[in-house]
C-alpha cells in the first residue's frame, strides 16, 4: 500500500499539467465578468448584441497552452480571439478591410491590451484563416453575429466555420473611409 502512494502522487500531478484544470471547450455557461483595469484602464463587459466596431486587429500564438480568460486551454492553431468586453464565448464576424475577406471567429479570451485603436487580438489559426497574418496588424471590422450551431460546433473543435461571402468593394471602400474619417 504505501509503494503505490508515490506512484498515485505522480500520476496525479501528470494529469494535472496535462491540461486536467482546464474548462472543456463549451458554450455554456456565457461569462460576462466584473469590470476590471489592465495598465490603468478600466475595462466593462458587457452584452451588446448591436457590436459592430472598425479598428485594427493584430495576432497572437506564443501563448499556447496557456489558460484563456474563460478557463479554456489556448490553442494557437485554432480559429479565436480575445476582446476586452465582450461576453466569453461571442461569436464574431472578422472582415479583413485591405481584402474583403470574412470569416467567424470564436471569442474566448480577454485582451488587446496595447496598441491604438486594436479591438481584436486573433490566435495565429484566426489570422491565417482571414490570410493577414503576413500583416500582423491590419484594419478590421468586428461585429457580433447569432452562429448558426453546426459553425458553433465547428469552431469548438478548433475546425473554420463555413466560408463567409466577402465584401464588395463599394463596401470596403465605404468602411476604410469611416475608418481613415475616425482618425485611426
Amino acid at each position: 500500500m504505501k509503494r503505490t502512494w508515490p506512484v498515485v502522487s505522480v500520476a496525479l500531478a501528470l494529469a494535472a499539467c496535462a491540461g486536467g484544470d482546464y474548462r472543456p471547450v463549451s458554450d455554456t455557461p456565457v461569462r460576462i465578468g466584473p469590470p476590471y483595469v489592465v495598465r490603468g484602464t478600466t475595462y466593462i463587459p458587457a452584452v451588446d448584441p448591436t457590436y459592430d466596431m472598425l479598428g485594427y486587429a493584430s495576432w497572437y500564438g506564443s501563448e499556447s497552452g496557456n489558460r484563456t480568460a474563460n478557463g479554456e486551454r489556448f490553442r494557437a492553431k485554432w480559429i479565436t480571439a480575445a476582446h476586452v468586453s465582450l461576453p466569453l464565448p461571442s461569436y464574431v464576424e472578422v472582415t479583413a478591410l485591405d481584402t474583403g475577406r470574412a470569416i467567424l471567429v470564436r471569442v474566448n479570451d480577454r485582451g488587446p491590451f496595447a496598441g491604438k485603436g486594436r479591438i481584436i487580438d486573433l490566435s495565429r489559426g484566426a489570422a491565417e484563416e482571414l490570410g493577414v497574418r503576413a500583416q500582423g496588424h491590419v484594419p478590421v471590422r468586428v461585429r457580433i453575429v447569432a452562429a448558426s450551431e453546426k459553425d458553433r460546433a465547428r469552431l469548438r473543435k478548433g475546425k473554420p466555420a463555413r466560408a463567409r461571402p466577402r465584401l464588395s468593394d463599394a463596401a470596403l471602400a465605404n468602411l476604410r473611409a469611416q475608418l481613415g474619417a475616425a482618425g485611426m
